[in-house]
Order: C-alpha cells, then sequence, then structure tokens
C-alpha cells in the first residue's frame, strides 16, 4: 500500500465510528464519494455518519436512502443529536479548504481526534492530521475507489454504483477533458461489478425539475458576450429564484452551457444568494486561462479549468470587478462586444 493512502487507512483501523463530510452545496462527486466511503468503511466493522453542509439534492438523494447511510443536515441548524464526542475521526471528502466546510471550523479546529482529507483539488490548506490529495485524478471517488481497494475492500454493487455516481457526475458522463484512462478502466470494472448506467444516467440527466429549467431560461437569458467572444457571462439573482421558485441546487451545471459556443473559453455564473451572503462565482475554462489561478485572486480555487470563489457586494458590484479581471486576464483591455443586459 502506498504511503499516502495508508495514511489514511492506518487512521481509519483504529476506528469504532468516523464522521464523513464534503463541501457545502454537494454535488454527485462529493455525495457518491460519501455514499462509497460510508459503505466501505461498514464492510469493515466501522460506522459512519455523514455531515452534509448544505440540504441533500433531491437529484441524488437515492444513494443514501437505498443504501441506508446515516446523515444529517446542518442547514437546518447544527444538528442537536451530532455528538463530535461520539467519533473517532472526522474524514472530509472532495475538498481541503475551510471555505467550502461553513461552520465546520469553530467546532473541529481544536477537536483532538484525527481529521483526514482526500481530494483531487488543487487549492489546499494544511489543517488535516492526514490528507490524500491527487490532483490528476477526475474525481474524489477515483482516489476513493484506490482508497478502498488497497484497503481490501470489495468493490460490490452497491459501492460501484456510488463510485460510478461520483466519477460520472464529476466528468460530465465520461465528457470533460478531465476523463483519463485511469477513469475510464475503472468505469468499466465498476459496470462489471452490476451498476445499472441506464437508471443511473436518467436520474442524473433525465429528472430535472421544471423549476430548474425555468432557472436554466433565466441564466441563459442574461447571456453576454465578452472579449469578442472569448468570455460568456451569466448571472442568477435573487428574483429569478423565487420568480422560478428554483433552489440554489438548480444552478448546477448550468456554467457548462456557454461553453457550447466555439469561440469561448472562459464561463463564469454570478449567483446571487437567496438569503444575506456574499454573491457566488463559478469559473469553467477550456483550458486556456487557469481559472483556479485567477480564483485565488479573490480566496477561491478549485481545478485549472473549473473553480470557485465567493465576493461580497452586489450581483452588478461583484461581476463588474470579477468580470473586469478577467476581461484584462484575456488580453482584450475594455473593449468588448455584449450580448444580454447588465444587471442592475
Amino acid at each position: 500500500m502506498s504511503d499516502g493512502y495508508q495514511s489514511i487507512t492506518s487512521v481509519l483501523e483504529h476506528c469504532k465510528n468516523v464522521l464523513l463530510t464534503t463541501h457545502v452545496r454537494p454535488d454527485g462527486d462529493a455525495l457518491g464519494s460519501c455514499a462509497a466511503m460510508a459503505m466501505g468503511l461498514r464492510s469493515r466493522g466501522i460506522a459512519a455518519t455523514v455531515l452534509l453542509l448544505s440540504h441533500l439534492p433531491s437529484k441524488y438523494a437515492f444513494v443514501f436512502r437505498d443504501n441506508e447511510i446515516a446523515h444529517v443536515d446542518a442547514e437546518q441548524g447544527w444538528p442537536s443529536t451530532l455528538s463530535l464526542d461520539a467519533f473517532d475521526a472526522l474524514m472530509v471528502l472532495d475538498t481541503g479548504t475551510w471555505s467550502q466546510l461553513p461552520g465546520l471550523r469553530e467546532r473541529i479546529e481544536n477537536w483532538p481526534k484525527p481529521k483526514l482529507v482526500v481530494d483531487h483539488h488543487l487549492t489546499q490548506e494544511n489543517w488535516a492530521d492526514a490528507k490524500l490529495v491527487v490532483t490528476e485524478a477526475a474525481a474524489a471517488g477515483e482516489i476513493v475507489a484506490e482508497l478502498l481497494d488497497q484497503w481490501g475492500v470489495e468493490l460490490d454493487r452497491p459501492i460501484a454504483s456510488a463510485l460510478y455516481l461520483a466519477i460520472a457526475s464529476d466528468t460530465g458522463w465520461f465528457q470533460f477533458s478531465n476523463t483519463r484512462p485511469y477513469t475510464l478502466r475503472l468505469a468499466a470494472r465498476l459496470m462489471e461489478a452490476g451498476v445499472d448506467t441506464d437508471s443511473l444516467y436518467q436520474a442524473l440527466y433525465q429528472n430535472e425539475r421544471p423549476e430548474r429549467i425555468a432557472l436554466q431560461t433565466r441564466a441563459q437569458g442574461s447571456l453576454e458576450l465578452l472579449c469578442h467572444g472569448r468570455l460568456a457571462v451569466m448571472r442568477i439573482s435573487r428574483k429569478d429564484f423565487e420568480q422560478t421558485h428554483a433552489k440554489v441546487p438548480d444552478t448546477e451545471n448550468l456554467i457548462n452551457i456557454p461553453l457550447q459556443i466555439r469561440t469561448v473559453e472562459v464561463s463564469l455564473v454570478f449567483t446571487e444568494p437567496t438569503e444575506s451572503g456574499p454573491i457566488r462565482v463559478s469559473l469553467r475554462s477550456k483550458g486556456q486561462v487557469d481559472v483556479a489561478r485567477f480564483a485565488e485572486k479573490f480566496g477561491g480555487g478549485g481545478h485549472a479549468r473549473a473553480a470557485g470563489l465567493k465576493v461580497d457586494g452586489t450581483l452588478g458590484e461583484v461581476h463588474d470587478k470579477v468580470v473586469g479581471e478577467m476581461v484584462e486576464r484575456l488580453g482584450e483591455g475594455t473593449e468588448a462586444r455584449s450580448e444580454g443586459k447588465k444587471p442592475e
């Protein structure tokens, strides 16, 4: 077993109960990885509970429900039934930064039990006792699969299905550039374990709420093309959420829509929170711009082609500040072509 993986399993082997968590607004990779890890721990006789810092998105709820995975929702108020004293370790999946774990730092920073991180993002902070970061991995699910493999856990159908959910989600069903030969070999192995790929595809991509489609229409209606078509910008306001009855999880993957345009190199989506709080900015790149490096200027981070950041201010103020920086980064000065209206 390699040192990185052993640093995690050597801690887990001394545990009876592990608290798992992941980043706020969890996606398919985050939730699939947590579910697979919880089932892997269960197979080793170790109990696990998943702490969700945001509500569990309905489209992914099946992976917890079908596998009877215990989880608590911190967004409903820090669960009174959750005592850290009951756990022997905390394992954080799919992030390594405090900014993605709101409300957790003050509770566990000085907690005397081991804190573990398993992640594939470039942006990291050094607060974990043991860390396994594989930046070339297409998804955290790839790392969890290898971790369970090296730990001698059988990737049975339930675990394989959770891992497939994780990997397929973060690769856009194997369309994104992060898909590597290893990813496809692992996917084939998971299919051989019994994953029902047709049902999973329908659950992920043919199971949308009408409210999400209405929000998507609003977002596309706000589209701006700047820098002679190299930069695409969309925005989602609080009013958009109110009038479409959509929720924040309904914004998932909207940022990839403008990348269909031939000239677009970078896509930005500005999301105003439904309540008070900073503006969230999602960034995607076709590879010409390292958006993780760009996001770090604003305290964000992520991958070279997929990143995020948060900035305090109004939707219009943040739009102008971040777009201005990106226009400068693209080297086109202030001359730009714009379609659609600017935020008020």
